[in-house]
Order: C-alpha cells, then structure tokens, then sequence
C-alpha cells in the first residue's frame, strides 16, 4: 500500500510548487507593485476611442443556455455510446442481457430527455420564449 502512496509523491511535489509559486508571485506583485490613483477616465472600457454606449456586456438569451446544456447533453451521450459499441461483441460473450439492458436503458432515459426538450419547444429557434 505504501508503495502505491509513494507513486503520488512526485505529483504532490508538483502540486505545492505550482501553488506556492502562484502565491509567491501574488504576494511579490502586491509587496512591489506601484499603487496607482484611481481615474474614472482610465477604469472606463476601452472602445477604439470613442466613448463607450451602452452596458459593457450584452445579455444572452436563455435559449442560448438551453441550447448549449442540450448540446453538451447529447456530446456526452457520444461519449459514452461509442466505447460500448467499439467492444460489444466482445462483451456481448459475457453477460450479453445486463450489457445490452444498461444501453437501452441509457438510451431510453436520454430519448425521455430528448422528448421533454421538444415538448418544451427547445429547438424551436423562433418561439419567443
């Protein structure tokens, strides 16, 4: 067991100079960096010299939010899907009903999903909701 531990050591190592290196350059531009007055000129966006218009940032619809939740949903669903069926038929000589139950059941719960996301119109680019 220890052996296994000792495998991390050099990864932990690793991990703490990462960390007292991002807090040692943190501390040493706070210990030596120039305090600066504050301007309202100079803390207003930059905008190719014209005066900013308008917020500094554009709102998003929610559909948008909806849509990349969707896509990220369905990506993972590839993601799981093409390792299964790169090695089914040799899994399929193993337990072929537990193996081909777990995908149908995967499938219909992402299918359930897919119907939900068209009952609520989240394809429908148009709706104004």
């Amino acid at each position: 067991m220890s052996s296994q531990l000792t495998q991390y050591l050099p990864v932990l190592i690793l991990a703490l100079v990462a960390i007292g290196f991002a807090a040692g350059m943190l501390l040493v531009s706070v210990l030596l960096g120039v305090k600066a007055r504050r301007n309202p000129v100079k803390d207003s966006p930059y905008e190719c010299g014209m005066k900013p218009q308008g917020e500094g940032s554009a709102r998003f619809s929610v559909k948008f939010y909806l849509v990349a939740m969707l896509f990220i949903l369905f990506d993972i669903e590839v993601v799981f899907l093409y390792p299964w069926a790169v090695v089914y038929r040799e899994m399929l000589a193993e337990n072929a009903t537990m193996i081909f139950g777990s995908m149908v059941s995967f499938l219909g719960i992402l299918f359930i999903g897919y119907l939900y996301a068209l009952k609520k119109q989240a394809f429908d680019w148009n709706s104004s909701s």
